[in-house]
């Protein structure tokens, strides 16, 4: 893999809303639809390529994950193999459900750049870099071995029983993946964003003024709601990007 994407799957009476916030949220207007897919439309930072998209869809609210693939049709099958069911064939992507429950889409590689952090104006830096992929106890093992075995590259190891690790591909992707095991005895996998910000504090308040909606500090994050109640979080990782910085 070399890059990946994060997509906002909203309901057609949250598109809207959604939309104003995480553009004011991430500091990038959201770019016009997708020819040939209204539904869809792109965050546009002022440099470097497009990771985070917008996507009027049928049903809750969630968050999704797309990667790109030099060989998609390899990928597809290696995920097939490794217990993932096909969802469904278009003519861009093709959409996967992980051994969890968490849909996927896999898309041809192209070149991009990893957009730069955004100042705010009292000086304080963020950007979007990581999805946490959630998994109750039951499916959190083998959900954790599947990306694991699908993606390979860059892993790091995390302490203690709450985070099994980060992934990063190492070629420059924006996005890097973390897993965490829910208290949850079972369910659904599930994802949720976490931005990374120089100035915690600073961020959650400018958050807060947007209209997210304050969950609570965590340890070293700290848990907010978007308007479309989807669970985002506040951490301390560096928001540069991931080829100039540690994954721990």
């Amino acid at each position: 893999m070399s890059w990946l994407h994060a997509v906002v799957d909203v309901p057609a009476e949250q598109h809207r809303t959604a939309g104003e916030f995480w553009a004011a949220a991430l500091g990038w207007p959201l770019g016009e639809p997708w020819p040939g897919h209204p539904e869809l439309a792109s965050f546009e930072p002022p440099e470097g390529g497009p990771y985070l998209h917008l996507q009027q869809v049928q049903g809750p609210p969630r968050v999704h994950i797309d990667l790109e693939s030099p060989h998609p049709e390899q990928t597809i099958g290696a995920a097939r193999d490794l217990g993932a069911d096909l969802v469904a064939e278009h003519d861009r992507w093709t959409t996967v459900r992980s051994p969890g429950g968490l849909p996927f889409c896999v898309v041809r590689a192209d070149t991009h750049e990893t957009p730069p952090p955004t100042t705010w104006p009292d000086g304080h830096r963020s950007r979007m870099v990581q999805v946490c992929i959630d998994s109750p106890v039951e499916a959190h093992d083998r959900e954790v071995a599947f990306w694991r075995d699908l993606l390979g590259e860059r892993w790091h190891e995390t302490g203690g029983e709450e985070f099994a690790g980060k992934w990063h591909d190492g070629a420059g992707s924006p996005l890097q993946l973390l897993f965490q095991r829910l208290e949850e005895p079972s369910g659904p996998v599930r994802a949720h964003f976490d931005l990374g910000a120089d100035d915690v504090p600073a961020e959650v308040a400018r958050l807060l003024d947007l209209g997210a909606t304050d969950v609570g500090p965590g340890d070293g994050w700290h848990v907010l709601r978007d308007p479309a109640g989807q669970l985002l979080c506040v951490t301390a990782n560096s928001p540069e990007s991931t080829e100039r910085r540690r994954l721990s």
